[in-house]
């Protein structure tokens, strides 16, 4: 309760809460006291090889329980869900239990065709993909787009510090293709409010489901990606195709760029160079066939 209000929203706290409930109930009936070793490892050794993420979660949410119970003077001595130097003996590594599973992307040299592909297809479910693509951005900030947040004339669209994964604003530079994707969705729209979701979903006033792009992919026949892996697919050309800083490509991305000394001095967003990176993005994702190395925008 203490810690509720820091919750990104609502769905994150319920779900802090409902990972103890359902994994952890045997220490939860105990006083903080009596919670020792054998009874963490317990509730995490079901989970471990099983549901590594789950139970990588219960452990940080008990030791973090664990931590605030010593520091209020509910219990002493250490902390029997710490990792390092302590379960970390005892149970194997996350990346040794499982590989890492990366979001299926496309390789950058199929994206042309693809987009030529996803052009030809029907509704607001491609436009709002193939926006996506073209502006290198999350699932959920491309389809919770809203008026306010699209500047037609300054060509950006900023999306506010509570919807991006680094609670931080973002300006994306918006290019000529971009824009006419807004063109269409615009035209189309009911009414004026500008509070209003760019792509709209299936009932009014609500926006395109999370579901949106996996069911349109799989209509496409091209199941096995994801609508994220997409991201993948930018970085490797940015990285492979053209002479941009990785900086410049990091802030496209919205990544955090640097430690906390350099965030500090870096008061840009580098933006500008960015606009020309997204252009050259776009220009690209249009060509029938891979281009030339492009060679500006250091």
């Amino acid at each position: 309760a203490s810690h509720r209000a820091g919750c990104r929203n609502a769905k994150h706290a319920a779900q802090w809460e409902a990972t103890l409930k359902t994994h952890a109930a045997p220490i939860m009936s105990l006083p903080v006291q009596a919670v020792d070793t054998s009874l963490v490892l317990k509730a995490l050794e079901p989970l471990w090889t099983e549901k590594p993420e789950t139970a990588s979660r219960l452990r940080g949410r008990v030791e973090s329980i664990l931590d605030y119970a010593k520091v209020r003077g509910y219990r002493d001595g250490e902390n029997p869900a710490r990792w390092r130097g302590h379960l970390a003996k005892l149970l194997p590594a996350r990346s040794k239990v499982r590989e890492v599973e990366h979001h299926a992307a496309l390789p950058y040299a199929a994206l042309p065709s693809f987009l030529a592909s996803l052009r030809a297809q029907e509704g607001i479910a491609a436009r709002a993909l193939e926006f996506l693509i073209l502006t290198a951005a999350r699932t959920g900030e491309a389809i919770g787009a809203r008026w306010n947040e699209i500047d037609l004339l300054d060509k950006t669209w900023t999306i506010p510090a509570a919807r991006m994964k680094a609670h931080r604003e973002h300006r994306v530079p918006l290019s000529p293709r971009a824009l006419a994707i807004l063109g269409e969705m615009q035209a189309a729209r009911h009414g004026a409010d500008d509070n209003a979701f760019v792509f709209v979903g299936g009932k009014p006033g609500t926006a395109l489901s999370n579901m949106a792009f996996l069911m349109l992919l799989r209509r496409m026949g091209r199941g096995e990606l994801t609508a994220h892996g997409f991201r993948a697919s930018f970085k490797t050309w940015a990285s492979e195709r053209t002479s941009f800083q990785n900086e410049i490509v990091e802030a496209a991305l919205a990544h955090v760029i640097g430690g906390k000394v350099e965030q500090a001095y870096r008061r840009g967003d580098l933006f500008e160079k960015r606009r020309r990176l997204m252009e050259a993005w776009a220009v690209y994702c249009a060509a029938p066939k891979a281009g030339k190395v492009v060679a500006f925008g250091r």
